[in-house]
């Protein structure tokens, strides 16, 4: 099952409702399903990843835990298999095609001639999963006006000490139901946005010059360098010194070649 096509959060009740019962026939026939990005939505409106793991597009993680909670989702693995027999296969975002390419290679054939398609392809296999790849999917302007201001005002301050503090004084609402409504809004609690805001702006500095991580810490926000250097490899699956030799690398060479 490729990409769906559907918007996240767009409900799929009503849809695919062929497909949907072409792939349990052939599942209890004992077929093996691969899905890749969104397609593995599919699998979980069949019910078919019930008490089962998981994973898609980063953009659809969140939605996928919320809308089937019988699922685990593990959205910081590329790929996964499950089922009876290890026999749904999915892959995460964007190229993590490839992998399931391989993969499938290596299982329906060998693991030499999945190395050989690797190597004459230069296909990278996708190890650090796929934090390290999301954009701030959950942090779109909210409809809460009160919240959205909020957003808005901490994307230009999310450097300051004290920034939830602050964000409830701007917001004039008591702490509690501050906390409460933002967390309703963006599906993340204020500190965690405000980590997340802080580690993309971070990812950029990275990416884009060579600017001591230490000094790169600080100017986000965090005065310990260890605290920023563990936080961002929990969230992102890689120390900031790994992400900048991985992606620096590759905006480097990108930028070559568009010259």
């Amino acid at each position: 099952m490729p990409e769906l096509l559907v918007p996240p959060g767009q409900p799929l009740e009503g849809r695919f409702t062929a497909e949907i019962a072409c792939l349990k026939q052939c599942y209890e026939a004992g077929a093996m399903v691969a899905t890749a990005c969104s397609g593995a939505m599919l699998l979980a409106e069949a019910g078919l990843l019930d008490g089962w793991e998981a994973t898609t597009h980063w953009a659809y993680c969140d939605i996928m835990t919320r809308r089937y909670p019988k699922i685990t989702v593990r959205g910081q693995r590329a790929l996964v298999a499950s089922g009876k027999g290890q026999r749904l296969i999915m892959a995460g975002g964007g190229t993590t095609w490839l992998d399931l390419a391989l993969y499938l290679i290596s299982r329906l054939v060998s693991v030499d001639v999945a190395m050989q398609v690797a190597r004459i392809n230069l296909i990278d296999w996708h190890h650090i999963g796929q934090q390290p790849f999301s954009r701030l999917a959950r942090a779109s302007q909210s409809e809460d006006a009160v919240i959205a201001r909020c957003q808005a005002w901490i994307a230009e301050h999310y450097a300051m000490a004290s920034p939830v503090a602050a964000m409830i004084e701007l917001s004039g609402l008591a702490e509690r139901s501050f906390k409460r409504r933002f967390q309703q809004a963006t599906g993340m609690p204020p500190l965690e946005y405000v980590h997340t805001v802080r580690l993309e702006e971070a990812k950029q500095m990275l990416e884009a010059g060579n600017q001591p991580i230490e000094a790169i810490a600080n100017e986000v926000g965090y005065e310990d360098p260890g605290f920023f250097s563990r936080l961002f490899k929990r969230h992102v699956n890689l120390t900031p010194a790994q992400y900048r030799k991985r992606f620096g690398a590759m905006r480097e060479s990108l930028g070559r070649r568009g010259g």
